[in-house]
């Protein structure tokens, strides 16, 4: 089982750590705001999210008055309960009625929506297939996750994904499934040092290549 832990700083800043490794904090959010960015950016109103984290990606989302749907899923159940007691920021995101989390595995989540209705997915769940925290994420880059991903977008949905490195081996999988791949760098000032993460985006499925799961 993971330990999922808050650490405070002392200058005040909020950490979340899974097994004691470093997933985020609550001072540098550019990239995780970006990620949301980029889906609203396409006009998407009905947004999957894989990953709550502390809640900057789906805060963003819901900056938009058009956004319909936020469905938020989180592997780590503390993470929701801190949010819904207070001890970190999110109650209101929480109780905004366009959000649905569910505490689960990103890849059930996703498996469970009918197919062609997402405008976007938006992962989220580990620092990318270079870097996992969890080995068993390497499932969540490869093409059997990918294809269930696109079934369930429309036809001019994107998938981005969150990633600390850039990856060419996710760049030609998401081509197997998307008629258009981007990488996007997104530079950061991260405990005072200059680090460069990305968001690596699939947009339109290729609907002749899906298998549904």
């Amino acid at each position: 089982m993971d330990e999922v832990t808050l650490r405070r700083r002392d200058d005040g800043t909020v950490e979340l750590r899974v097994n004691g490794l470093f997933v985020m904090d609550d001072v540098e959010t550019t990239s995780e705001r970006r990620l949301a960015r980029r889906a609203l950016e396409t006009g998407a109103r009905r947004v999957l999210v894989g990953g709550l984290g502390l809640g900057f990606t789906t805060r963003e989302l819901l900056t938009d008055p058009d956004v319909e749907r936020v469905v938020v899923a989180e592997l780590h159940g503390e993470i929701v309960d801190w949010m819904r007691d207070g001890v970190v920021p999110g109650a209101d995101l929480l109780a905004d009625p366009r959000v649905d989390v569910t505490v689960d595995d990103v890849r059930a989540v996703v498996a469970e929506q009918p197919e062609g209705q997402l405008d976007a997915i938006l992962l989220d769940v580990d620092n990318g297939p270079d870097f996992l925290v969890h080995d068993e994420n390497a499932a969540v880059y490869r093409d059997d996750f990918l294809a269930t991903c696109a079934s369930r977008l429309r036809p001019d949905g994107a998938l981005a994904i969150w990633s600390m490195a850039d990856s060419s081996a996710l760049r030609t999988a998401l081509l197997n499934r998307f008629t258009a791949v981007t990488a996007e760098s997104v530079d950061i000032r991260l405990q005072e040092r200059d680090e460069r993460y990305w968001i690596l985006v699939g947009e339109r499925p290729r609907r002749s290549a899906i298998v549904p799961t």
